[in-house]
């Protein structure tokens, strides 16, 4: 606050409605010398009618004039008295007055009276000042009743009465002020100011009131002191200026509560703005200086900044302390010299400190003047201690910051040029602010929790190292959002299919935090365990789908109120030896294509409903795709913008993949880079896959009729086969894969038959030999029957039931998908130096 004097007159109103007392001058014997303009408004009387006469003819019952009577010589001995009564007005009525009467002595010894008035329900504008504060009257009590300082000056604005009240509150000794101008008794702008809000109620007889001002204290007294003061006119009985009185009252304690209170509202705009701790720290120093401290600095234990739980205070003795970093820090002075550490750097804290006492009890220390002698605990702290006394600390707080019992960590406030010691309200404050900080710094600690553990969950869910196999090169982005509504659920796979093809999966749960985090868990597995049963992308869709349901389903006992589990899905399965890619989508934003000439497309893909819902079924659609294209699958979070539409973050997809001259990697990088908000307000997932082919040398095909007696022809081409690309070695275990996987269609290929066993079969029917060298080496059997064939555990003595266990045992793994005019059993085998 400056030091020139301020005016209420013109701003904004205060809380609480004032008004200006009635002022009367009165002489030893009780007559009227003075009379003001507010007091011919309160009693109707002017100047020439009361001027001259005795005030008790105001009073209206024998009580109060013989109340006023002995009120006249108590305050010559005690200085002032108040009381309520009731005056007459000049229209005869009565009026209900609160009164209070002030001593004024002189240098002759005669003593004369100050009588202040306002009516009963109207506050004195010196009253007014002591409960606008009142949020804050618990922290910063303030006396029900305020001694007030009176001053009369003459027209040439000299001293010539004075209470003893005053000169205990502006500092100005009785003897220099009688018979001086104020410019005399205390030269400085502050006076010339206050000398010209004199003189203006002198020349319009208008009362100024709520002129805030500091009081002239001698330069040894540390602190300073705020009154506000009221001016009004006296005029004699012919209505001339007789002078100026000059009403004040200390208002420091409830002008700093303003001053605090409005510091607390700042601390609910201004700290916890973000959920970064760090901030959060920085946000509360920068709050409390200069107007707090003149240093400030905010410690944090290290745990807080990981999102984990501190412990409640300090290990036990003589064990280690939790390490602690400097996590926010201000100054008065630029660079804040004062501190020896930096801020993320640990900082020190010596056993023997206050700062390891607030840590164990939880409790402030308050230390107004600071011990900086020999023998205290900076004896072990000699690089607070040198800084301490380098900059003159002179005053020290160390409030410990916590939230649900525990310390999260401590404030440090301390005062170099600022004079004034801290005060018990200034500790209340700091305390009220380090509560308002641990809320923010506790939300944000849950918050790093939550999202550290959301991370680690989609760690361990997401393919760890995602490979295209055969069918394509892959890379992928993700970029967890970085918002107050936590991660997302986005999800990603790969996933290798018999034959070198591969599944592409890209989906998104609706919601954010732990929950989508763990929905998304389920929805991965879910997606897994339906693609290894090869089925086409529409039914896992579909199948997807139900389990979604029968998962809102189990929720509802538990969570009868919550909302129905949503997902968006796209699946797609490339197959390299076609070159030809199916996909089927769930409400997910459709795929875009880059083909080898730079060209990008979104194909036309029919939308279906998000997961969950159970409302349409879903359709596949059969792409063919020249070997290196490029397939894009990716999150809304890519595209999307609260402020376009969709089709803006389409077209620049679009353009972000069409950037010539880049690898696979690179390209996912710069795409992601180019649509991604900052921050991002969602999830962001990525993957591009690069098509590859199968050459006609990788692949032999046959086709044969469903009789017995091919079963050694197929062996043999399959051997012809296995010779030409140099894999003696797996010759005579195809044989025997082949050999059964086609006995057992030729007796199951009508369709009638489940498992081993005998049937009827036509030669109208044929079934096919396919052999696929990739990484490894697949053999595909496919006839026209539907039955799902499956390994039984034949006894000793059965003749038959042996060949597909006898295939699983030759084979990595095996298995059947349905294709639309029948099914395909196939069998993988290694390669050398394969997967």
């Amino acid at each position: 606050m400056g030091r020139s004097a301020e005016t209420a007159v013109g701003k904004a109103p205060a809380a609480v409605e004032t008004v200006c007392p009635a002022i009367a001058l009165l002489d030893a014997q009780g007559t009227v010398v003075g009379w003001s303009q507010v007091a011919q408004q309160l009693v109707g009387y002017s100047a020439a009618e009361m001027v001259g006469r005795s005030a008790d003819v105001l009073l209206v019952a024998a009580d109060d004039r013989a109340k006023a009577s002995r009120a006249l010589q108590e305050s010559t001995r005690r200085g002032c008295w108040s009381d309520l009564a009731q005056v007459r007005h000049r229209d005869g009525r009565s009026i209900d007055v609160r009164l209070r009467v002030s001593s004024l002595p002189a240098h002759d010894g005669r003593d004369w009276w100050v009588v202040c008035a306002t009516d009963r329900v109207s506050p004195l504008a010196w009253q007014s000042e002591t409960t606008v504060a009142e949020p804050l009257l618990a922290m910063l009590p303030l006396p029900s009743r305020l001694p007030i300082g009176v001053v009369v000056r003459d027209t040439h604005l000299r001293c010539i009465r004075a209470n003893d009240a005053q000169s205990s509150k502006d500092g100005i000794p009785l003897p220099e002020r009688l018979g001086r101008r104020l410019t005399e008794a205390a030269p400085g702008t502050e006076a010339e100011t206050l000398e010209a809000v004199m003189r203006q109620v002198l020349k319009s007889g208008d009362p100024v009131i709520n002129v805030y001002y500091q009081a002239f204290l001698p330069g040894n007294v540390r602190g300073s002191r705020i009154l506000t003061a009221a001016y009004f006119r006296l005029d004699d009985a012919q209505g001339r200026p007789l002078g100026v009185c000059v009403v004040s009252v200390d208002v420091t304690d409830s002008r700093r509560a303003r001053e605090r209170l409005a510091v607390l509202g700042e601390a609910s705009r201004r700290i916890g703005t973000t959920l970064d701790v760090m901030q959060t720290a920085e946000e509360l120093a920068a709050l409390t200086v200069p107007f707090l401290a003149d240093y400030a600095t905010v410690d944090l234990a290290e745990s807080v900044q990981h999102g984990e739980d501190p412990r409640a205070g300090l290990c036990p003795r003589h064990e280690r302390i939790p390490v602690f970093r400097r996590a926010g820090l201000a100054s008065i002075h630029p660079g804040t010299p004062e501190s020896p550490f930096a801020r993320g750097e640990p900082v020190l804290v010596p056993p023997t400190s206050p700062f390891a006492g607030v840590l164990s009890s939880g409790k402030s220390h308050f230390e107004p003047k600071l011990d900086t002698s020999p023998g205290t605990w900076l004896d072990h702290d000699p690089a607070r201690a040198q800084k301490i006394r380098e900059h003159a600390v002179h005053s020290l707080m160390v409030v410990p910051i916590q939230a649900q019992g525990t310390v999260l960590g401590m404030a440090v406030f301390m005062r170099t040029e600022n004079p004034e010691p801290f005060e018990e309200g200034d500790l209340l404050l700091a305390e009220e602010l380090a509560s308002w900080a641990a809320l923010a710094l506790d939300n944000a600690r849950q918050y790093v929790h939550e999202r550290c553990a959301v991370l680690a969950l989609q760690r361990l869910l997401y393919p760890h190292r995602p490979t295209g196999g055969a069918a394509a090169d892959v890379a992928w982005r993700y970029l967890p959002a970085d918002s107050h509504r936590g991660i997302g659920g986005d999800w990603f796979d790969v996933i290798a299919l018999p034959g070198g093809r591969v599944a592409l999966v890209v989906g998104d749960v609706v919601g954010h935090g732990i929950n989508a985090a763990a929905k998304m868990g389920q929805l991965r597995t879910a997606m897994n365990t339906l693609a290894d049963m090869d089925l086409p992308p529409a039914e896992v869709l579909s199948r997807l789908d139900e389990q979604v349901m029968r998962l809102t389903e189990a929720e509802e006992p538990r969570h009868p109120a919550g909302t129905t589990m949503a997902a968006t899905c796209l699946y797609a399965v490339y197959d390299p030896v076609t070159r030809t890619c199916t996909m089927a989508r769930a409400g997910h934003p459709p795929p875009a294509v880059l083909d080898p000439y730079g060209h990008v497309t979104f194909p036309d893909l029919p939308a279906g409903a998000p997961l969950g819902l159970g409302l349409v079924p879903f359709e596949s659609v059969t792409l063919e795709l020249a070997e290196g294209s490029v397939l894009a699958l990716y999150t809304d979070g890519l595209i999307e913008a609260r402020d376009q539409d969709i089709s803006v973050g389409m077209n620049r997809l679009r353009a972000a993949l069409a950037l010539p001259g880049l690898g696979l990697d690179d390209l996912c990088s710069s795409t992601v880079d180019a649509l991604r908000a900052t921050p991002p307000s969602d999830d962001v997932t990525l993957l591009l896959a690069q098509t590859r082919s199968l050459s006609a040398d990788q692949v032999a095909s046959w086709q044969f009729p469903s009789v017995p007696a091919v079963v050694s022809r197929a062996r043999t081409l399959a051997a012809r086969q296995l010779s030409q690309w140099g894999l003696e070695h797996l010759i005579d275990s195809t044989e025997l894969i082949v050999s059964e996987l086609f006995t057992n269609a030729v007796i199951h290929g009508n369709g009638n038959g489940e498992g081993d066993g005998n049937c009827q079969c036509t030669s109208a029917r044929t079934i096919s030999l396919r052999l696929i060298r990739h990484e490894m080496l697949t053999c595909e059997v496919s006839d026209s029957s539907h039955s799902h064939p499956l390994v039984r555990h034949a006894r000793a003595t059965d003749e038959h039931g042996r060949g597909l266990f006898l295939v699983a045992q030759l084979s990595r793994r095996w298995g059947t998908r349905h294709i639309p005019d029948g099914k395909i059993i196939w069998a993988d085998q290694r390669l050398p130096g394969g997967a």
